[in-house]
């Protein structure tokens, strides 16, 4: 996940939910709570930020589970640090010294930081009502959120695992536990290009009951794919607690993973080279080629359409309603029969939404755009002093994408790619005030001449108290008017030698 951007307030609000995430699927019964915590307590976990092993006290998971617990629509967010008050305000800019910045950045708009800050520091010494300067990183980063960005002057005309003991296990709740996988089909479907293609069925099944929630064929195992038919089995079942998968590519994208902690659920994979692990959809693979396909072995040309509706009926007419030999009972009765720990399912909105990578561009000031997979996306004005906009996007639609809060990670504007045509056939609008003085961004007069600045002011009056004499030679006022009589003598020969000549002309006319 090297392209996300996530900050380390999200990483540890995961980890914490990754650490009380067994008692959100498995409510533990009464009196079973303290010794799980112990148990919690002992194991080791990963620190977020330096990924050094940490441990963490009973009453500290406890504290965790009970917020999580209040907070079921969003338990990840409710285990998030909450963001400061005063983040994005700079409190220690006072409004004296932000009007002194704004004036000195108007008047000199190519100066670095340093250089602003530098002639703060002198203006500060002349004028004790300033107070105590914020630091310099301090008063960048402000200058950058209020856009009083540097100008460019301008320029002239130039593997081993060890081996582990196996035991079937089953979730005591119904949505605590999901599996999901892909299958390879033993036969291939027609399409309209003439040719015959090989498909892949993806599945989603409960642990507790083996509902089948959702499955689907598709010509491509990808993270596409995998998002669309598990958004479609939330849409139909509702939220689960946990998701049990393998390391395939889909399954680890940067997508996926983000997807399903912004929806609270836990994501599990299994050891590598160890699928008896899934073994339940690997039942359920059995069932699909020795029932499903074949009835379909009489059907000449199958086409994907087609299979997939004959696949979803079979799925919910047959195999959700027969008698399962384990549960002695069908799946779907199970799942009325709970208990259950599934949550109610968000907006095909919100689940387009949460499953997008989250990353940081460089914000291009010639026209406010970013590049995002190699397509510009435009910026609305208001937001032209975000240097590095935090943006989330899904690589399989690159339609629109999101600009989210840096800091709390709150939709902020929705970005459509740049279109150059209509630009082009369209009126620029004036650009609004970021503030309530005069935008340096916006047109304005030129400023009056302030004189020599305060930082050259103060190095010309140290040094004429050194009693010093200025440092270089200047040139003598006498041989300087040599100089200037000896180029008039030669103006003047070159006059008479101009009057003789006209005189000689006369002459020969008359």
């Amino acid at each position: 996940m090297k392209e996300t951007a996530i900050s380390a307030r999200v990483r540890w609000a995961r980890l914490r939910f990754a650490v009380i995430g067994r008692l959100l699927a498995a409510p533990p019964q009464p009196g079973e709570l303290a010794s799980i915590l112990k148990e919690l307590s002992e194991k080791t976990w990963q620190h977020p930020t330096t990924s050094e092993p940490v441990h963490f006290a009973v009453p500290t998971i406890a504290r965790w589970y009970y917020t999580a617990r209040r907070q079921s629509q969003d338990p990840v967010q409710s285990l998030e640090r909450k963001v400061h008050a005063q983040a994005g305000k700079h409190p220690s800019v006072s409004d004296e010294l932000r009007a002194l910045l704004r004036r000195q950045h108007a008047e000199h708009p190519t100066w670095s930081y340093q250089l602003h800050y530098d002639n703060l520091l002198a203006e500060a010494k002349q004028r004790e009502l300033l107070g105590p300067l914020p630091s310099y990183p301090t008063v960048r980063r402000w200058m950058q959120a209020a856009g009083l960005v540097r100008k460019k002057r301008k320029k002239h005309d130039q593997r081993s695992f060890e081996p582990r003991e196996q035991r079937s296990f089953e979730v005591a709740h119904v949505h605590g536990l999901w599996h999901l996988d892909f299958h390879t089909g033993s036969r291939k479907v027609s399409m309209p290009d003439g040719k015959w293609h090989k498909v892949v069925l993806l599945c989603v099944l409960d642990d507790c009951s083996r509902l089948c929630c959702h499955l689907q064929w598709f010509l491509e195992e990808t993270a596409h794919a995998l998002v669309h038919a598990l958004s479609q089995a939330i849409l139909k079942r509702g939220l689960p607690r946990m998701l049990l998968t393998d390391n395939g590519k889909p399954m680890t994208a940067a997508e996926t993973h983000e997807g399903l902690s912004r929806l609270g659920i836990t994501h599990v994979t299994t050891l590598p080279y160890t699928p008896e692990q899934n073994a339940k959809q690997e039942v359920f693979w059995a069932q699909v080629e020795g029932r499903l396909m074949a009835m379909l072995e009489g059907e000449p040309q199958l086409t994907l359409e087609f299979l997939n509706h004959a696949t979803v009926v079979w799925a919910e007419r047959e195999y959700n309603r027969k008698l399962h030999r384990e549960l002695s009972m069908s799946p779907l009765e199970r799942s009325l029969q709970g208990p259950s720990v599934g949550r109610p399912s968000p907006s095909s909105d919100t689940l387009r939404s949460a499953f997008r990578v989250t990353t940081e561009r460089i914000q291009r000031r010639s026209d406010g755009t970013i590049s995002v997979e190699g397509r510009r996306f435009e910026l609305p004005s208001r937001f032209r002093t975000l240097l590095k906009p935090k943006v989330r996007y899904a690589r399989w639609d690159l339609s629109s994408i999101e600009l989210v809060d840096p800091h709390t990670g709150k939709l902020l504007e929705t970005l459509f790619p740049l279109d150059k045509q209509r630009n082009a056939a369209t009126k620029r609008r004036t650009l609004e005030p970021l503030n309530e003085t005069t935008d340096a961004t916006s047109p304005m007069s030129e400023p009056a001449s302030s004189g020599i600045a305060p930082a050259l002011k103060n190095m010309l009056s140290d040094y004429a108290e050194t009693g010093l004499p200025s440092a270089y030679v200047p040139l003598s006022s006498k041989s300087q008017a040599s100089d200037d009589s000896q180029d008039d003598e030669d103006d003047e020969d070159d006059e008479d030698d101009e009057d003789d000549e006209d005189d000689e002309n006369l002459e020969e006319i008359f």
